[in-house]
């Protein structure tokens, strides 16, 4: 499909539009999951409330996204097919 993706890994930063100064993405995908499955994913140590902050500093890049997938109960070849389907769906508009 030709897909140049780029993470940005912003959640420890301060500045609600980092993602936009780092790059500016022609489709921004929020990917998002909850506290326990975070947890789960990533083997971290933080409390809830640091997760709580987390989000609150990603609130910027939530708002703005143009696909946003909550990816709880998802595979990950499952979340790649969502975002194929949304930019085949973008690319013919």
């Amino acid at each position: 499909m030709g897909i140049r993706a780029k993470p940005i890994a912003q959640e420890h930063s301060y500045v609600a539009d980092m993602w936009l100064r780092l790059t500016h993405p022609e489709i921004l995908v929020f990917l998002d999951a909850s506290y326990p499955v975070c947890m789960a994913r990533r083997k971290l140590n933080w409390t809830e409330m640091e997760y709580q902050e987390q989000q609150h500093r990603l609130r910027h890049a939530r708002q703005h996204a143009n696909l946003y997938i909550f990816t709880d109960d998802l595979t990950p070849e499952q979340i790649i097919e969502k975002i194929r389907a949304f930019i085949q769906v973008w690319r013919q508009q």
